[in-house]
């Protein structure tokens, strides 16, 4: 099954959003066992889409369009859509009583621009898009399979997971295909592929591993193909417990768990709260944490000690600690975690304080520097880090450590 992704929208080409349509839709493509041969963006024009059609439809079986399909007098793609396959606009009745529904439960009056919207190409069969008004159509054309839908990120992937992906995979039957993806925090991508040569050699035909990096994380992700799916899946069982033998420290999770909620769970486990006191990263751990459902069951709150009278009237840093040593140092975040612990009455608390940059920096402590410290009351552990110059990077870098601290932390509890 060979894909093309044709993107509309002249806010695309003038980098006024960023596609990340496109991106959400290859990964989940991929993992589905698909190639997508081409990502083509046009603008809001009969012309353009027209000129994207074309395109799209030599290079693949199917096509998969977003955007263009809302009220606006802008939102042309299904007109010219049925121009291009040469069928009628038709009205669809079940359409405008749905959407009529949902202005009705909004206490919200329905304007023409909504009614226009329910005209359909007369060939298109309705994918119902529980997220918003606008529909998604399924159409056959010349031996091709055109699919379009909304713009709108969420009521893409919506109809992607709940209509397109299922009749894809029963429309164009293909080998089973399956993966397995193990998530590891704190080692970087070459010093873990040193250490799978002999793995990746010993590999079953018809399956390969591959590395896919992201800030101070590594994904592991084996994919097996061209057997029946229960035999699939037992060798990558096999195969992610070898992974887990040889990098029990580095583990965190599978497939779709995240760090912030395996802390939660371990958290939960034990029985214990946890709090955080940040400088650098200005809440965004805090917020790492509490994006996890149920996290109000272990996660009190966080202090954010941005500025020095922050960390010595709330959480009682010694002035002389910070003359003496400044902010960002391992006695200062010693002494933010034992503040956070008795301010939040916490049973583990950790504590951050660097130099994201890009200004701020020394010599002696540059812009990337960070230090940490995690206590109970009993025992700490700190460390420090360094990471680049680029601010929203560092902060994303210092929290990803941290998150790992506290990880490390609580498997010694």
């Amino acid at each position: 099954m060979k894909i093309s992704i044709l993107t509309v929208g002249d806010e695309i080409l003038i980098g006024q959003i960023v596609d990340t349509n496109s991106a959400w839709m290859g990964q989940q493509l991929n993992l589905a066992g698909a190639r997508v041969e081409t990502v083509i963006s046009v603008g809001d024009t009969m012309a353009a889409i027209h000129t994207g059609l074309r395109e799209a439809m030599e290079q693949a079986d199917v096509i998969l369009m977003t955007g263009g399909l809302g009220p606006t007098k802008d939102d042309i793609t299904k007109k010219a859509l049925a121009e291009y396959m040469g069928v009628d606009m038709v009205f669809h009745d079940p359409t405008f009583e749905r959407i009529k529904k949902m202005f009705e439960v909004w206490a919200r009056p329905m304007n023409e621009a909504h009614r226009l919207q329910c005209y359909m190409p007369a060939n298109a069969e309705i994918l119902t898009n529980k997220m918003g008004t606008a529909p998604g159509m399924w159409m056959e054309y010349e031996g091709k399979v055109i699919v379009s839908m909304p713009g709108v990120p969420y009521e893409m992937q919506y109809l992607m997971e709940h209509e397109v992906l299922p009749k894809l995979k029963q429309r164009f039957p293909g080998q089973p295909i399956a993966h397995r993806t193990i998530l590891t925090v704190g080692e970087g991508e070459s010093h873990i592929a040193e250490k799978l040569e002999d793995f990746e050699e010993g590999l079953p035909e018809g399956f390969k591993l591959a590395y896919l990096p992201h800030i101070a994380q590594v994904r592991l992700r084996i994919t097996g193909t061209g057997m029946d799916e229960a035999a699939l899946h037992q060798i990558l069982d096999e195969k992610a417990e070898i992974l887990k033998e040889r990098f029990a420290d580095i583990i965190y999770g599978y497939d779709k768990d995240t760090l912030e909620g395996a802390i939660g769970n371990m958290l939960k486990e034990r029985g214990l709260t946890l709090a955080t006191a940040e400088s650098c990263t200005g809440g965004y751990l805090a917020h790492r944490i509490t994006s996890v459902a149920g996290a109000s069951e272990y996660f009190l709150g966080s202090v954010i000690s941005y500025s020095n009278a922050v960390k010595m009237n709330v959480l009682g840093v010694k002035p002389e600690t910070l003359d003496t040593h400044g902010a960002v140092s391992k006695q200062t975040v010693i002494e933010m975690a034992e503040g956070a612990l008795k301010v939040l009455s916490a049973d583990v608390a950790i504590a951050i304080s660097g130099i994201a940059g890009p200004g701020g920096g020394s010599d002696t402590k540059p812009v990337g520097l960070a230090w940490m410290a995690v206590s109970n009351g009993t025992n700490t552990r700190t460390f420090s880090i360094r990471a680049g110059k680029d601010r929203e990077k560092n902060i994303q870098y210092f929290t990803i450590h941290a998150l790992n601290q506290i990880r490390q932390f609580l498997k010694l509890l």
